[in-house]
């Protein structure tokens, strides 16, 4: 399995419908709204590399409202025990 994550900038006033669309692609897995330099970060699960360029280069290039992505290979997953040790940082629990 691969994991994929994607950057992707998009027209202001078509975020909303740009990351839906996003989220009935093959292989997208989730899909963000964020804050920054990128609007949406979308994670894909593959089941291998080759299917990374049917999905960014050919599915994801063919989505209106997108204007720019940015792709980064996982190289490992962490369990999301400590995940959650790490993001919670500074947290205080009430």
């Amino acid at each position: 399995m691969v994991t994929a994550i994607v950057l992707v900038n998009a027209e202001r006033a078509r975020i909303p419908e740009t990351a839906a669309e996003l989220a009935r692609v093959t292989h997208v897995k989730e899909v963000y709204s964020v804050t920054g330099d990128w609007d949406i970060v979308a994670v894909l699960r593959l089941p291998d590399y080759d299917h990374l360029d049917d999905v960014v280069t050919g599915e994801l290039r063919r989505i209106q409202g997108i204007t720019r992505t940015s792709t980064m290979l996982a190289f490992r997953t962490y369990s999301p025990d400590l995940l959650d040790q790490g993001f919670g940082v500074g947290l205080s629990e009430e």
